[in-house]
């Protein structure tokens, strides 16, 4: 057989178990002229007996085997290789059985006759698979070194630059302003520092500032005094209060009104607040992180925010990168996604097809890390339902082709946009895609129908359909 793929420096190790003799032998010449250290058996039992003797990267199973067959044999594995990937070889009239040996935890399967590449690059996959499981619980023990809740998932140089500021700011009590477009995963950078803190078990007390009415985030942030306003029946304590000791994260913080602006700005120079009613400050010790996806320098520009207050805020800035820039990422954050939520539905995990992970990497991912989550989740909850071994559904029709965010992109550079106006722009478009229904365009933009609703609010005051 001729081999037109790339032999592969490896030393990993595969466990033939076939009993054809012929193709056994066969098998054992490809894998080793790849590279790989070859053990081969000719019955499940001592496939098995293999498995207790040594650790395999690999194995390589045939379904139809003398004795114990080849679905016996992988319902054994889990228990003596955990580790391993199995690769399934099945002839023709059998793939239903394959099918089922994927929803049992095998990897893939392969159909006699197969050719010499199909073979490698099917194994070249499973180990890439497993590298990347390998690499997510290296992730996971790391995580667990800062508190076992938090994964930052990533091994590109973008995130791995905000891993290193989270590690340089979070033993400090500076203010932190962390910065990046929607669902980037601002708040999780916010709980890592928290977390990696000396306030670690202390609250940790995250708002959104815009999904609460300024009358009423008054209130929730610094707390009330009896009577102070109609249904203000007892004290209350306000949320920097309540946070004593530990961190107070303020999402959406450029929406915070003009007026409310002050009175955070009191919190960050004096370490006081003063409850809406009350006529003594009372003293608080909270860390503050904050969160925007404007461009806050912008606003102070235009009047809208206090320069100070905005200096308070950016003593450490992180900016968090967008998906695209990161696209690396996507496997390991794919994989991380599927075990996450298989735990959730208490399913085996489905497979991610290297033709939909094609497309992934392709795909623009506007709504960022959070539409990456949102889209394993229906995957898995497809799955759970009855689906198939593999994730049940598509990505939007033109992802292979140059979508729809990459011409506004060309739009913007043209025109000289803004990131608000870019995101206003793409806005209108996703909502139009759908005629008009909100509450599926704020699914796909990965953000909540309030936040959807509220940002619609402000472009009509803006008089803005489209930047020009």
């Amino acid at each position: 057989m001729h081999n037109e793929v790339d032999a592969l420096e490896t030393t990993a190790k595969v466990l033939v178990v076939e009993d054809d003799e012929v193709l056994r032998r066969l098998l054992i010449d490809v894998l080793s002229d790849q590279g790989y250290e070859v053990e081969a058996t000719a019955s499940g039992e001592d496939g098995l007996r293999a498995m207790e003797q040594d650790v395999f990267d690999i194995v390589l199973l045939d379904i139809n085997l003398p004795g114990m067959d080849g679905m016996e044999v992988l319902r054994l594995v889990p228990a003596r290789q955990p580790d391993a990937q199995v690769v399934m070889m099945t002839a023709f009239g059998t793939v239903d059985t394959a099918v089922e040996a994927m929803k049992q935890g095998a990897f893939d399967y392969i159909n006699k006759p197969f050719s010499t590449d199909e073979l490698v690059l099917t194994i070249r996959r499973a180990l890439e698979e497993q590298d990347l499981r390998r690499e997510l619980a290296r992730l996971k023990q790391r995580a667990r070194g800062v508190g076992s809740e938090i994964q930052i998932v990533g091994r590109s140089p973008a995130i791995q630059r905000v891993v290193d500021l989270i590690a340089r700011v979070a033993p400090s009590r500076a203010t932190v302003l962390v910065t990046g477009e929607t669902g980037t995963g601002k708040e999780l950078v916010a709980r890592a520092i928290h977390t990696a803190s000396n306030r670690a078990n202390k609250p940790f007390m995250p708002i959104n500032c815009a999904a609460i009415p300024d009358n009423l985030l008054e209130s929730e942030l610094f707390g009330h005094m009896k009577g102070a306003f109609t249904g203000a029946i007892q004290n209350k304590k306000g949320l920097f209060e309540e946070a004593s000791g530990g961190t107070v994260f303020l999402d959406e913080i450029s929406t915070m009104s003009m007026a409310l602006q002050p009175k955070l700005l009191r919190v960050l120079q004096e370490n006081l607040i003063m409850r809406v009613g009350g006529r003594q400050p009372v003293p608080i010790n909270i860390r503050l992180i904050a969160a925007t996806n404007l461009d806050l320098k912008k606003r102070v520009a235009s009047g809208q925010y206090r320069e100070d207050l905005y200096y308070r805020l950016n003593v450490f800035p992180i900016e968090v990168p967008p998906l695209r820039e990161r696209k690396e990422d996507i496997p390991l954050l794919s994989n991380f996604f599927l075990q996450k939520y298989s735990e959730l539905y208490e399913i085996e995990p489905p497979k991610l097809p290297a033709r939909t992970l094609d497309r992934m990497m392709a795909y623009y991912w506007p709504g960022n890390v959070r539409e990456l989550e949102n889209f394993i989740e229906r995957g898995v909850v497809l799955h759970a339902s009855g689906g198939s071994a593999t994730l049940g559904f598509e990505l939007p029709s033109d992802a292979e082709e140059k979508d729809e965010s990459a011409s506004i992109l060309d739009e913007a550079h043209r025109r000289r946009w803004t990131f608000e106006d870019l995101e206003r722009e793409y806005i209108f478009r996703v909502l139009e895609s759908v005629r008009w229904k909100k509450t599926e365009a704020a699914e796909i933009l990965g953000i909540d129908r309030r936040t959807l609703y509220r940002k619609l609010k402000r472009y009509e005051s803006e008089g803005a359909r489209s930047p020009e």
